[in-house]
């Protein structure tokens, strides 16, 4: 079994379609903005977030905002 490999540009524009055709034009575009690139290094940011807290206090504190 041979497996054809399409350019990832081809298989975009063909799953864009495929969504265009079965949701219509706006809930496809809705569903393709949820998959934006961000930027930034999370994880970094998290380490230098929490880097003082146990999760016992992260969740405590979290607890805490929801009474």
């Amino acid at each position: 079994m041979n497996a054809v490999i399409q350019p990832l540009s081809e298989v975009n524009q063909r799953a864009k379609n495929i969504l265009i055709q079965e949701l219509g034009a706006v809930d496809a575009m809705r569903f393709l903005n949820q998959f934006q690139v961000g930027n930034g290094d999370y994880t970094a940011e998290r380490e230098h977030l929490f880097k003082d807290d146990a999760v016992k206090s992260i969740v405590a504190g979290i607890r805490a905002q929801r009474s």
